[in-house]
């Protein structure tokens, strides 16, 4: 849950989430699995790598890699054999999506092996996988036209998608290409977009923890102008801090300005005379007595 007191880190929020683009830094990606105690080290490129204590599960933050794939994750049953399974991201993806990822991870790891190395349903993997969808399409990600061999959605601006690959596939690739069994994409083109993949091993609730992060609803906060231009122009922006009322005009102030009560005017009033006008003409006084 989001600290509501924390401070915001953007001038701006963005939806849809998947157009927010990377916020440039791995930590906190990296702090579930710092917290669980887990081994850091880096080497003089700047590269940086997180160990479990029983060495099953290893990351790599390599910011100076050999292409872009700045987040690289890879669990062993054997520690001294070949990857159980793989995650990668690019270094445009949301950091978001990737603390998504690791904080899943972090709670199967201490849930134990049967979580983290937990292999797909073999009598039916594809409806087992199913699950991993289930938050696209309650979000109103639409089924693509078929394609041999693949289930495809995507949102419906058409700004990011996600491919199943059906079918067998070659384990190494998996690992070294983008041709794996899950392939998670976003963004208006190439030069702004992002990625992110998962091998056929994965367990499904790791894949779930990135697809209910990337279709969630709540924007994310960016500064707008460390922002790629594709994704600004393609993006909805909405200021952190509302912008001021504008100033009012003079016409503004005397449309509003509050009415004045008349002002008091002299009036002739006419009063009752407790006098008599000169050219009145009195009665004469009787001289007779009273009788």
């Amino acid at each position: 849950m989001t600290d509501p007191d924390a401070e915001i880190d953007g001038d701006v929020y963005v939806f849809p989430r998947y157009l927010a683009g990377s916020t440039y830094t791995g930590d906190p990606a990296l702090e579930p699995l710092m917290a669980l105690g887990w081994e850091l080290t880096d080497d003089d490129l700047g590269n940086v790598y997180v160990t479990a204590p029983d060495r099953k599960i290893r990351l790599g933050y390599l910011p100076e890699g050999g292409d872009d794939g700045l987040w690289r994750i890879n669990a062993y049953s054997d520690r001294f054999g070949p990857p159980a399974w793989g995650v990668s991201f690019n270094d445009q993806c949301p950091t978001e999506f990737v603390t998504a990822f690791t904080m899943a991870l972090a709670a199967a790891y201490q849930a134990g092996p049967e979580h983290y190395l937990a292999q797909p349903d073999p009598a039916d993997p594809e409806l087992d996988a199913f699950h991993a969808v289930v938050p696209l399409i309650n979000r109103g990600w639409k089924i693509q036209h078929p394609r041999w061999g693949v289930l495809e959605l995507q949102t419906p601006d058409g700004m990011a998608g996600i491919e199943y690959a059906q079918g067998r596939l070659d384990a190494e690739k998996e690992l070294t290409t983008l041709q794996a069994r899950w392939y998670l994409w976003g963004g208006p083109k190439i030069s702004s977009g992002w990625y992110a993949t998962a091998s056929t091993n994965t367990p499904i609730p790791l894949v779930t923890a990135i697809t209910e992060s990337v279709s969630d609803l709540a924007p994310l906060p960016r500064w707008k102008d460390h922002m790629l231009r594709g994704l600004r122009e393609n993006a909805q922006l909405i200021p952190v801090t509302p912008p001021p009322p504008p100033v009012p005009t003079p016409l503004d102030v005397r449309r509003t300005a509050p009415r004045r009560a008349p002002a008091l005017t002299t009036r002739n009033i006419p009063r009752w005379s407790t006098t008599t006008a000169p050219s009145a003409v009195l009665p004469s006084r009787s001289s007779g007595p009273r009788r």
